[in-house]
């Protein structure tokens, strides 16, 4: 017989001499040879910001959590085909040892597709260069990709597994292939490129009830995902989910949904009551089965990084990724939280640790947006237009090292002459505001997709600003989550020609430019976009979390000291952007490049801080941004 499981002693950086792993015997997991059952909580290094990952950890561990499992986005680390980034806040090895100095184990969930309501599924969009690319399969284009990233990817990750003295206790093949399962050969070729590449601990897989049997894999164990059981017989159709595809192994969910993920346009989902959610959790451990909280703290989607869904419609996912889980988008406890504490704590039979302490939000009232400029202004000097006979997709544009452009907007200019009737072809990937010279004329999208143009003297331009609004991450269109205008644009029926095609990415350089640019002028009563707005506020002590409310403002993106803080949208139901405390500098001598200048002085309190705002407004500007200390992520809808 096993001795008592002692939880204390299984833990990171007490278990030395190890030999054995993760393994499977009979129903129950073991580690190091003692029964061992996952706790798990999932959260991402890429949508949390770095200074707050411990907290984060440690919340989970006074959870009565044992271990953390995170995605890799394969899009962060490899924006430019062959540059890798592993710095910063995608540091995967520093995060992945914070993890094993909070006692925490981890499930590595690589990819190369990890869906994640990510943009493309953590895919890089420069493989749909490619015409004939096919994702997700064992297409040359495909695994030549994933080798050479996987090349840089697992020297970092192999040294940090248990049998090297690390914490990584299990590793996950792709991610629910079954509901996608375009290619019979394409799992073993990801298995093995995984262990050939030194990966040695216990392979899983993860997928919906329906894909489960579809997304097997030789050598590893079959994980489940999903959110309430079967009313009546919660143990009968738990068994049956696992019953055809493996008996006698441990059961395991690695997905238990505590939430959801919004869309533009809809309402703030609350799947489950706490106590819904924490009675099925009881009913799944009762039946021995270990659990990861999907999401126990969601984060957000900074940038342009949120994905979307394509079923009858296209659907973008909002900036938060809240999920209504464990924790909030701002790391802050839930009545989720401390129902499961309670629940595992008497599980586990020992005192957990405290609570950490949660961070004081700020409400640093109205910002002024007191300068703006108009995109036309801008586009002259600040950025160089490619010239193309025809429309050219975001991907196969020539920038950044030939990897084309991945996010942003595209701003398709042609000259016309006279009006009449413009049609897309469906070919607007995914929304486009249509102008004559600088006049507003419409929109463009998936719903519409004509317009009247007026009529006029001479030669005229047409500009079309296209938005990526993110690609989809999940279902079987992923090979077909091109941007930009994806084919022919016609007026009267004939195609349009002859176009300067100017990249808005928005990264950082070009923001250091658009500060730098002369034409910023005072913000006249009304204005009407596109257009950035700049705007300051002097922070006098220790900076604090706090969220910016963009009421009276119509679409567009938020920076805040370079930071690109996602989307807005006056449609919903996200009305607050998160803006971390740690991302508002401390002010002194020149800040940043803004030409502002610290006084040396003896006050007691420290220097204060500068927070520089610019916004994209595509359509609507408001005069001020507020700065509040509670989130409003719109009006809740209860799923059943």
């Amino acid at each position: 017989p096993h001795p008592p499981f002692n939880w204390s002693e299984l833990v990171p950086l007490r278990l030395w001499g190890r030999t054995l792993g993760l393994q499977t015997e009979r129903s129950q997991f073991l580690l190091e040879g003692m029964p061992f059952r996952i706790f798990g909580g999932s959260m991402h290094y890429f949508r949390v910001p770095r200074e707050y990952w411990e907290d984060r950890m440690l919340k989970m561990k006074a959870c009565g959590l044992n271990t953390l499992t995170t995605y890799v986005p394969w899009n962060l680390h490899e924006q430019t085909r062959g540059k890798f980034d592993f710095s910063e806040n995608l540091d995967l090895e520093a995060f992945l040892s914070l993890a094993a100095k909070n006692g925490l184990w981890v499930i590595l969930r690589p990819g190369p597709y990890i869906c994640s309501e990510w943009d493309l599924g953590g895919l890089p969009s420069w493989l749909l260069q490619d015409p004939e690319m096919q994702l997700r399969t064992t297409y040359k284009g495909f695994t030549e990709a994933v080798d050479a990233y996987f090349d840089h990817l697992m020297p970092i990750v192999v040294p940090l597994q248990y049998k090297r003295g690390g914490p990584i206790i299990a590793v996950q093949v792709e991610n629910e292939y079954g509901s996608y399962a375009k290619d019979p050969n394409y799992m073993a070729y990801v298995k093995m490129a995984l262990l050939s590449r030194g990966i040695v601990e216990l392979l899983m897989t993860s997928d919906n009830k329906n894909g489960l049997s579809f997304g097997l894999v030789e050598g590893a164990l079959a994980t489940v995902n999903f959110q309430k059981l079967e009313p009546g017989t919660p143990l009968v159709h738990f068994n049956s989910v696992f019953v055809l595809v493996q008996r006698d192994q441990p059961k395991m969910v690695m997905e238990y949904w505590t939430g959801w993920f919004d869309n533009w346009g809809g309402p703030h989902y609350h799947c489950l009551s706490f106590t819904e959610m924490v009675n099925t959790v009881a009913s799944i451990l009762k039946l021995g089965a270990s659990i990861n909280l999907y999401m126990f703290h969601g984060g957000t989607n900074f940038g342009f990084m949120n994905g979307a869904l394509k079923t009858d419609e296209y659907k973008s996912d909002v900036t938060s990724y809240d999920y209504d889980a464990v924790l909030t988008e701002a790391g802050d406890y839930t009545s989720k939280f401390f129902k499961l504490r309670q629940l595992f704590s008497t599980i586990i039979g020992q005192p957990l640790p405290l609570p950490p302490m949660i961070e004081s939000k700020a409400s640093y009232g109205a910002i002024l947006l007191h300068q703006y400029i108009s995109l036309w202004d801008v586009l002259p000097s600040l950025v160089q237009p490619i010239k193309s006979e025809f429309p050219v997709n975001m991907e196969n544009l020539q920038l950044n090292d030939s990897s084309g452009q991945s996010y942003g907007y595209v701003l398709y200019e042609t000259v016309i002459f006279g009006g009449g009737h413009l049609h897309s072809r469906d070919h607007v990937r995914d929304r486009a505001q249509v102008f004559v010279n600088t006049m507003y004329v419409g929109e463009l999208d998936y719903n519409t997709v004509e317009l009247s143009l007026p009529e006029g003297q001479g030669f005229r331009q047409l500009r079309l600003l296209v938005e990526n609004r993110g690609r989809v991450n999940y279902g079987l269109a992923l090979n077909e989550q091109r941007k930009g205008l994806i084919g022919d644009i016609f007026l009267n029926k004939t195609p349009l020609r002859n176009f300067k095609i100017y990249s808005l990415e928005m990264k950082p350089d070009f923001l250091k430019s658009l500060r730098h640019t002369a034409g910023w002028s005072a913000v006249p009563d009304y204005f009407v976009g596109p257009a950035f707005f700049r705007g300051r506020l002097w922070i006098e002590h220790q900076p604090q979390d706090t969220f910016l409310k963009l009421q009276g403002w119509e679409k567009g993106v938020v920076f805040v000291n370079g930071h690109n803080l996602g989307r807005y949208w006056k449609i919903g139901p996200q009305e607050t952007l998160y803006l971390p405390g740690p991302w508002l500098w401390k002010g002194s001598n020149e800040v940043r490049g803004f030409g502002v200048f610290c006084v040396p002085c003896v006050k007691s309190f420290p220097c204060p801080s500068l927070l520089q705002i610019i916004i994209f407004e595509e359509r609507t500007a408001g005069r001020i941004i507020q700065s509040v200390d509670i989130p409003y992520l719109g009006r809740t809808q209860y799923v059943d």
